[in-house]
């Protein structure tokens, strides 16, 4: 008999949630009603941040931040290779040009010293960006303190995407522009929480904040101050720019509410569960994720590298295995520059060493705040199989 087959990650829904959704889908609103400003207000304030706006996704999130900045036809934007593809797609939204900064083999997050370099170079030929995107792998916040530095110094637009760290802490603070100009968050059915879809953006800066609240709603506005008109009675609106439908609905802000409320609970165990591979696999031939004293993953994911030097088994040797063994290991992420869109535009292997040395050797494995103990022992002893020797 086939055992049960543990994914990667798998969404964590209670009665509760499924309740707080029904008692939305009752209510006289389904969009644009109290939820939305009320999850937007407590998420903020759980990130230390003056202003959250809630919206349909995280990449309509980094889309309109960017705008927001100001980023368009004859904007660069740099962000990692080591991140899904929506981190460098929102740039060419814009209609700007990509590029990336190799990441920190240690950390797997966009390389500081990397990216010093590259912004000294880029000086001299006065081909500066205009915005950063660091991506805070796996839950692991990226050096943003420095960054900040380095954009205050350069020039550039700090956005962080924040897509897998909910709930994870920079410097004692939780993550949330307290560093970045804006960061992103996501929703995504396998985030830290979720509301099936959906993303938010924190952010202490203000006028960010009015742009990205107008923008996700066609441009339009109601707000009187924001009119070159005068409102011709209170039926009156004007479109001011060319905007998005971006908005969250109240049920998805329903789960939100009602997911946030268990998200310390939910971030302990994703803590233990990742503490238990660090014991468990110590001894393995593998490379365990970076842990540092400055900063709290939210353990968005578990990656391991299989370590050339010991092993006698390859990352697609180990892969297989474990998926024959009904364990749903995963692979994040395919650098985006081998992507066949990305490639076209001249990106190549050799200029980015770190990442493609990440990727020949990377495994994500399950870690989720609903796995059991018993799954857990299930992967671990499974990865010990796949590793041994035939």
């Amino acid at each position: 008999m086939v055992a049960d087959f543990i994914p990667y990650s798998r969404q964590d829904v209670t009665a509760e949630d499924i309740e707080a959704v029904c008692l939305a889908l009752r209510s006289e609103f389904l969009t644009q009603g109290a939820l939305v400003p009320e999850f937007e207000n407590r998420f903020a304030r759980r990130h230390a941040a003056m202003h959250g706006i809630a919206l349909s996704n995280a990449t309509a999130g980094l889309h309109l931040v960017l705008l927001a900045c100001g980023i368009g036809p004859g904007s660069r934007v740099w962000t990692s290779p080591i991140s899904f593809v929506a981190s460098a797609n929102c740039a060419l939204y814009c209609g700007a040009t990509i590029d990336f900064v190799d990441i920190d083999p240690s950390t797997r997050n966009m390389s500081l010293s990397s990216l010093a370099a590259k912004l000294s170079a880029a000086k001299r030929r006065n081909e500066l960006p205009s915005a950063v995107i660091p991506v805070d792998f796996a839950g692991l916040p990226a050096d943003l303190k420095e960054m900040r530095e380095l954009a205050d110094e350069y020039g550039f637009w700090l956005i962080e995407d924040a897509s897998h760290a909910t709930g994870a802490t920079y410097l004692g603070v939780p993550i949330g522009a307290q560093h970045a100009h804006a960061s992103i968050f996501s929703f995504h059915a396998v985030k830290i929480i979720t509301t099936g879809e959906g993303g938010m953006v924190l952010t202490n800066d203000g006028d960010i904040s009015r742009r990205v609240r107008l923008l996700r709603s066609h441009g339009v506005t109601r707000d009187p101050q924001m009119m070159q008109g005068q409102p011709h009675g209170p039926w009156y609106y004007e479109q001011t720019s060319l905007g998005f439908n971006y908005r969250m609905t109240e049920i998805q802000a329903a789960l939100g509410i009602s997911q946030l409320v268990r998200l310390d609970e939910m971030y302990a165990r994703r803590e233990r569960l990742a503490a238990r591979y660090d014991e468990a696999l110590a001894d393995e031939p593998v490379i365990l994720p970076r842990r540092l004293a400055d900063r709290r993953s939210a353990w968005h994911l578990y990656v391991i590298e299989i370590d050339a030097q010991r092993a006698t088994r390859s990352r697609a040797d180990v892969f297989e295995r474990m998926r024959a063994a009904a364990i749903g290991v995963n692979v994040h992420y395919i650098p985006i520059h081998r992507q066949p869109f990305y490639a076209r535009m001249g990106f190549e292997a050799h200029n980015f060493p770190a990442s493609e040395s990440y990727y020949a050797r990377a495994i994500s494995i399950p870690l989720f705040p609903a796995m059991s103990d018993c799954q857990q022992d299930r992967v671990i002893a499974a990865l010990r199989n796949a590793l041994r020797p035939s």
